[in-house]
């Protein structure tokens, strides 16, 4: 089981890990309600790296990002839920609308993002990563979850069946 960091405990974890020459995957998202397509997109960062840290966007930036009624989770609780998950090791809550500076802080051998960008040039942070010689790799099953989806589909029910 995982553990909920905060930034300056995950620096001293970083360090640790190189030091013992373990390589460190980072992926990032809201994750607002879990689905399948998170398992996968975890499951294909952790295959990457000997250890995965999960950055999960505070509930300021999702609300920011995602509009109003978002997050319907909280942070703290969307980061206990994935540090339950096996694959994996570490969560830290970040804020902002990018985790590039997070990115910068723990300089990852590996940042995973999801199949939709399509070419890892897309990724917003791939300069960043670039800069200190990481590698960004996209990870996981087609897009074809979606946490606005299962809002939608939810809202579009009964009733009487919610």
């Amino acid at each position: 089981m995982g553990r909920v960091v905060s930034r300056d405990e995950l620096q001293r974890i970083r360090a640790e890990l190189r030091a013992a020459g373990r390589t460190v995957a980072f992926a990032n998202g809201h994750f607002d309600l879990l689905h399948v397509g998170h398992l996968r997109y975890l499951e294909g960062a952790r295959a990457t790296a000997d250890v995965l840290v999960v950055g999960v966007n505070d509930d300021r930036s999702v609300t920011l990002l995602k509009g109003p009624g978002r997050p319907l989770v909280p942070a703290a609780e969307r980061a206990e839920l994935l540090a339950a998950l096996a694959p994996v090791d570490y969560v830290v809550i970040f804020s902002g609308e990018s985790p590039a500076p997070l990115i910068a802080e723990l300089e990852p051998d590996v940042h995973c993002k999801g199949t939709d960008y399509g070419s890892p040039t897309r990724v917003p942070e791939y300069d960043v990563v670039r800069a200190y010689g990481g590698r960004t790799l996209l990870v996981g099953d087609p897009k074809d979850h979606a946490t606005s989806d299962l809002i939608a589909r939810i809202q579009a029910l009964p009733r009487s069946r919610r």
